[in-house]
């Protein structure tokens, strides 16, 4: 694969390019030379065995960890491994986790404000008011999570599905142009995972998504390439229907 160049925007092309990214830990190699592409607007879900290497790979391209060998690129022109965690966000990445992590204590509205993206710094923050555009993506952000009618909700009153979806809402009103989410249906509800699906599939193409998930009936709502990971490196891509039939997938992992 060639080197990106520089000049593409996040419209068309390539969103994230791992090359050849390795990550021991105390001798265990958690990533093994791991190549991936995702284009803009993909909905991409990766799925493998624990220890395969899938939080490590997301924790790469945030900048919590620092490979030992490979490039990281967004786009065509940012460097991920010369940015520091902050500027990773503020260059148009937002991170998931698989528990929701919503202030509990605030409404719906409030949490959704506060991600609001913007000045950080303390007195800032203190005098802050939202402006006409601001409250206008906060509705838009509303509508699209599916909590209008739990705006003035206190947080921690919200079902675990309501939660996510929140926290979802929080990411994006910081305007991501990467979404990495982590297990995002774990804990849900039948109805809860449908909504999700929905949710998800409506945020691809503005949004690139990367998806961790071992729910295959979820995978199997919203996937269009799949790419599978294995002991650091990627065993398979491609649609669904073809890595569930490959015979190495179903040895390391479908099999189980």
């Amino acid at each position: 694969m060639q080197p990106l160049q520089p000049g593409l925007d996040l419209t068309h092309g390539v969103a994230l390019y791992l090359d050849a990214i390795s990550v021991s830990f105390d001798g265990f190699r958690a990533l093994n030379e791991l190549s991936l592409t995702v284009d803009a607007g993909e909905l991409r879900c990766i799925i493998g065995p624990n220890g395969a290497g899938k939080t490590t790979m997301m924790d790469v391209v945030t900048g919590r960890t620092r490979p030992d060998a490979g490039r990281a690129f967004f786009g065509q022109t940012i460097d991920l491994l010369r940015l520091r965690e902050p500027d990773i966000v503020e260059a148009g990445i937002g991170r998931k986790f698989q528990k929701p992590t919503v202030f509990q204590h605030h409404t719906v509205f409030e949490n959704l404000e506060l991600a609001c993206k913007a000045d950080r710094r303390a007195r800032a923050s203190l005098f802050a008011r939202l402006d006409s555009a601001q409250r206008d993506r906060i509705a838009d952000t509303l509508r699209l999570v599916q909590l209008e009618d739990a705006v003035h909700q206190v947080a921690g009153t919200l079902s675990h599905g309501q939660k996510q979806w929140l926290e979802i809402g929080m990411l994006l009103m910081q305007q991501p142009t990467l979404l990495l989410l982590d297990e995002p249906v774990a804990g849900m509800t039948d109805e809860e995972t449908a909504r999700t699906a929905e949710l998800l599939l409506s945020l691809a193409g503005t949004h690139c998504l990367v998806v961790v998930e071992h729910d295959m009936d979820f995978v199997a709502r919203i996937a269009g390439k799949v790419t599978v990971l294995h002991e650091g490196s990627v065993l398979a891509e491609g649609p669904l229907a073809q890595v569930q039939a490959d015979p190495r997938v179903v040895e390391v992992y479908l099999g189980r």
